[in-house]
């Protein structure tokens, strides 16, 4: 994908674009550099819950609309838009709407998809024209899993999160359950890193750190984790469960609390970004 010969976008008419999330298939922890940052194995795998970005003619600068609760200077759409001005060194003006579905705080990388999918319609919409490879770069400077959903396709990832090979999808779907707790990566890092063992664990690093989140997640991972191959994605706060028929299903779908939420998922292959530019 070569965002140069795409050409300009009208924003005339609004438009929107999924952002999706993802899943960590395994995530392992091998290091932590001198800048802070951790080095990382990992595999990407895209998944159909998606938000949706809806872009619209301005006159009045950025303007980014989210029922997060937060400041939109706090909202990494805004700090997405504003980075592509101070890089192009211009003041353009966008008003940008997200609708939420992904979960925040949960492992799904919505924020990272938002932010990636904001600097790839708005480098068409202001006719600034990078390339992909310097969307990338830009992207890393936002969060470690920007770049990943910049790419729009399921990766092995390694480095930071900036060293990204393309593999194939998955094929079983996939049950995403949410307990209802916001998992921040800083903080779930912060924890890893002043753990007195090194955690070995084959599917993700953050499982020791995970289950210590309240007694609630721990019973259900010690009770169920073998049984149902419960795995884990990002730091938390999302686990997930592929499965290949209902019978399967429904088994997983009754150990589920009812104060929980679920989520029927199925693969994706490639961003929806990625067929329209």
């Amino acid at each position: 994908m070569n965002f140069k010969l795409m050409g300009t976008l009208n924003l005339k008419k609004m438009i929107k674009i999924k952002s999706p999330a993802k899943i960590n298939l395994y995530l392992h922890i091998l290091s932590k550099l001198e800048s802070g940052y951790h080095e990382i194995d990992s595999a990407f795998q895209l998944v159909d819950i998606c938000d949706e970005l809806s872009f619209k003619e301005s006159s009045m600068g950025v303007q980014v609309e989210c029922d997060l609760g937060i400041e939109m200077h706090e909202n990494i759409v805004y700090q997405a838009a504003m980075l592509l001005n101070e890089t192009s060194d211009a003041n353009h003006s966008v008003k940008i709407e997200i609708n939420k579905n992904i979960p925040t705080g949960s492992g799904l990388g919505g924020g990272s998809s938002n932010a990636a999918t904001a600097l790839v319609v708005l480098n068409r919409i202001w006719d600034i024209d990078l390339d992909k490879n310097e969307l990338m770069a830009l992207g890393a400077k936002l969060g470690a899993d920007v770049p990943f959903f910049i790419n729009g396709s399921n990766a092995y990832v390694s480095g930071i999160g900036e060293k990204l090979v393309n593999k194939n999808s998955e094929s079983k779907d996939f049950l995403i359950i949410y307990p209802n707790t916001h998992c921040s990566s800083a903080e779930m890092y912060k924890k890893f890193d002043r753990g007195t063992t090194l955690d070995l664990d084959k599917q993700n690093s953050f499982w020791n750190v995970y289950k210590s989140l309240n007694n609630e997640i721990n019973d259900f991972v010690t009770k169920y984790r073998d049984d149902f191959k419960l795995c884990l994605s990002g730091s938390g706060s999302s686990m997930f469960v592929a499965y290949e028929s209902h019978h399967e299903l429904d088994k997983i779908l009754k150990i589920i609390p009812s104060n929980w939420r679920f989520f029927l998922t199925k693969p994706l292959q490639y961003a929806p970004l990625t067929m329209k530019f």
